[in-house]
């Protein structure tokens, strides 16, 4: 039995938290770079629409389910993801099992000052941390590779890319080849501003019960056109998704 599951189109590792921490930590002993995405229900349903997008999610190394909707679409499809796992969380995981160890961290992205305050938060809280570098995620085409130089001269093996989808996707893709050391690269959105406390994160209860939209839709009213997708999602799944093969 095929340890993914095909969400229209898209090959979603059916992999919980620890087991992807677990996989990301064999990463390292490879020498290569190994690309993580953690796509949701509105990135997985812009890849549907966009073959470029989703040939580049399936390139991933580890492909996992951050959103309640992708869960929910397991589920439908008859093979069930065990839990959400969230890129945020998949991140904290590796961050305490990397502290007190050789391997190093480049925060990479966010607003001016955003990474930096990240570092210093997450030093604080993960003591003996390797944190050896950071860039804002405001950038034009021709610095990308000078940004690749700075990550390469850092040393890191582990970097987390925080651009946003598809931005983040795209550019792991785009530098893969130039990174030298990077063993594991990351795109996790918007962790890097609640790692920097510029953003919080839904309560526990919201995220357990897979309810972080619903907290999000009442703190941020405008994002109910975003929303309006979720519906969408789930509809193109139940009507389509068996459409997809599931023994790849």
């Amino acid at each position: 039995m095929s340890d993914k599951v095909n969400i229209l189109g898209i090959n979603v590792d059916m992999a919980g938290i620890e087991e992807a921490a677990d996989r990301i930590m064999e990463f390292f002993d490879e020498d290569r770079l190994h690309k993580v995405y953690t796509p949701n229900s509105e990135i997985i349903m812009s890849a549907y629409k966009n073959e470029e997008f989703r040939n580049l999610l399936n390139d991933a190394d580890l492909l996992t389910a951050d959103g309640i909707g992708v869960v929910y679409a397991s589920k439908i499809l008859g093979k069930p993801i065990s839990e959400r796992a969230a890129g945020f969380d998949i991140a904290c995981d590796v961050l305490g099992r990397i502290t007190r160890t050789p391997h190093s961290l480049f925060l990479f992205g966010g607003k001016p000052g955003v990474a930096e305050t990240a570092k210093k938060k997450l030093e604080e809280k993960y003591i003996g941390i390797h944190i050896v570098g950071t860039h804002n995620g405001y950038f034009k085409p021709e610095d990308e590779q000078g940004i690749a130089d700075e990550i390469n001269r850092s040393g890191a093996d582990l970097l987390f890319v925080c651009l946003g989808a598809p931005k983040q996707e795209e550019w792991i893709a785009r530098n893969a080849d130039k990174l030298r050391h990077v063993r594991v690269a990351m795109g996790i959105g918007g962790s890097l501003d609640v790692f920097a406390g510029t953003a919080e994160r839904a309560p526990e209860f919201y995220c357990k019960h897979g309810l972080e939209w619903f907290y999000r839709l009442k703190k941020e009213p405008w994002r109910a056109k975003r929303m309006a997708a979720l519906p969408k999602f789930a509809m193109t799944v139940m009507l389509k998704g068996r459409s997809f093969r599931q023994d790849q």
